[in-house]
C-alpha cells in the first residue's frame, strides 16, 4: 500500500476541487490563471468532493480497504449540504443518515438502476494511487466505493477507471518513469470492463494531440454530471499533461462545465505521479491558499515513514 502517494493525490485533488469551485468568481483569465495572478486573500473553499475523498482516504489509512457499510455512515455523517453536493446525493446521505440501508437507498435512484453520476468518480482517485501496485485490487475496491452512492454500472465504471488511472500514475512515479499519452490512456483499458464509459476512453485515446475544446466537445466535460460526460475527458486530461499539474488543473478550466469536479479528478491523478515537485507538481501557493481540510480528518491515523511525516502533515494541513 502506498501511503505517500495516496496523500500526495488527495492534495492534488483538494486543490483541483478548490480551484475550480473558485475560479469563476474570481474575475481571472486563463492567461492570468497560468501566470499565477490569482487572488489569494480569502481561502479557497473545496467542495463536496474533497469532502468525500477524505472519508475515502480516511477508511483506507484506518482498515487498508473499503467496508461499505462504515464508508457510507462516514459520508453520511460527515456531510455538509452547502459544499455543493448534488440533489439526489443529499437525499440519499441524509436517509443512510436516518437508518436507511445504503443499497436500499443508492439502488432506489432513476427507477431502481442507480445513479450514473460522477460523484463516485470525483473521490477515488487517493484510493487509486494507494494501490499503484494492484491495479485489479484498485479496481476492485474503487467499485466498492462507488456502490454505496452510485450503484448504476457506468457511476461504477467512471470511479474504477479514475483509480486505474491514478494507479498507473503513481506506479510510474515510484518506477521513476513516465509513460507517453497512449500508453497510458492503455493503462486504463487494459483493465476496465465494458461500458459507454470504457467506449469514451477508446475515443479520448483517438483524441491525444486535439485541443482542449475538440477534446471537451467530443466526450464531454461534466455539464451532464454523468461519468460517461466528464471521466473520458478527465483520461485524456491526465494523459495529455502527467508530468505538469498546474497545466492539467488549467486544461480543466479551460474546457468548462463541471470545473470543480474534473479539476478533483484530473488534480488527484496527476498528483499521485507529480508530488508536490517545484515547477511540475502541486505549487505549494495553491496549497496555502486552499481551505485546510476538514477538522476531523486524521492522516496520522497510520502515519507514513517517520522521514516524511512531518512534511506530509504540513502539506495536507494547508494554513493555520
Amino acid at each position: 500500500m502506498h501511503i505517500d502517494s495516496m496523500l500526495d493525490s488527495l492534495a492534488g485533488l483538494s486543490v483541483g476541487d478548490a480551484l475550480g469551485q473558485q475560479f469563476p468568481v474570481m474575475r481571472r483569465s486563463l492567461t492570468q490563471l497560468r501566470a499565477g495572478e490569482l487572488p489569494t486573500e480569502r481561502p479557497w473553499a473545496w467542495t463536496d468532493d474533497t469532502e468525500m475523498a477524505c472519508s475515502v482516504v480516511a477508511e483506507l489509512l484506518r482498515n487498508g480497504s473499503i467496508d461499505q457499510d462504515r464508508l457510507a455512515a462516514a459520508f453520511a455523517r460527515r456531510f455538509q449540504p452547502h459544499r455543493d453536493y448534488g440533489f439526489n446525493t443529499v437525499g440519499v446521505l441524509r436517509r443512510i443518515g436516518a437508518g436507511a440501508h445504503w443499497r436500499d437507498v443508492a439502488g432506489a435512484l432513476f427507477e431502481n438502476q442507480g445513479s450514473r453520476g460522477n460523484g463516485a468518480a470525483m473521490r477515488v482517485a487517493p484510493l487509486g494511487a494507494f494501490y499503484a501496485g494492484d491495479p485489479g485490487r484498485a479496481a476492485a475496491e474503487a467499485a466498492r466505493s462507488a456502490e454505496v452512492t452510485h450503484m448504476h454500472p457506468e457511476g461504477v465504471a467512471g470511479a474504477v477507471a479514475v483509480a486505474l488511472a491514478a494507479a498507473g500514475a503513481a506506479r510510474a512515479r515510484l518506477a521513476g518513469n513516465r509513460p507517453g499519452p497512449a500508453e497510458f490512456v492503455d493503462s486504463v483499458l487494459g483493465h476496465l470492463g465494458d461500458s459507454e464509459t470504457r467506449g469514451l476512453i477508446r475515443r479520448a485515446r483517438s483524441l491525444l494531440g486535439a485541443s482542449t475544446q475538440e477534446a471537451a466537445n467530443e466526450l464531454g466535460n461534466g455539464s451532464r454530471v454523468t461519468a460517461q460526460d466528464t471521466v473520458p475527458f478527465t483520461i485524456w486530461a491526465a494523459a495529455t499533461h502527467l508530468g505538469d499539474y498546474p497545466a492539467a488543473v488549467a486544461t480543466c478550466i479551460e474546457a468548462d462545465g463541471d470545473i470543480d469536479t474534473t479539476g478533483a479528478i484530473v488534480g488527484g491523478i496527476v498528483a499521485a505521479h507529480t508530488g508536490d515537485r517545484p515547477g511540475t507538481g502541486v505549487p505549494q501557493w495553491w496549497l496555502a491558499a486552499r481551505e485546510p481540510l476538514p477538522g476531523w480528518f486524521d492522516p496520522d491515523r497510520r502515519p507514513p515513514r517517520p522521514s516524511r511525516f512531518a512534511r506530509v502533515r504540513r502539506r495536507l494541513a494547508g494554513p493555520s
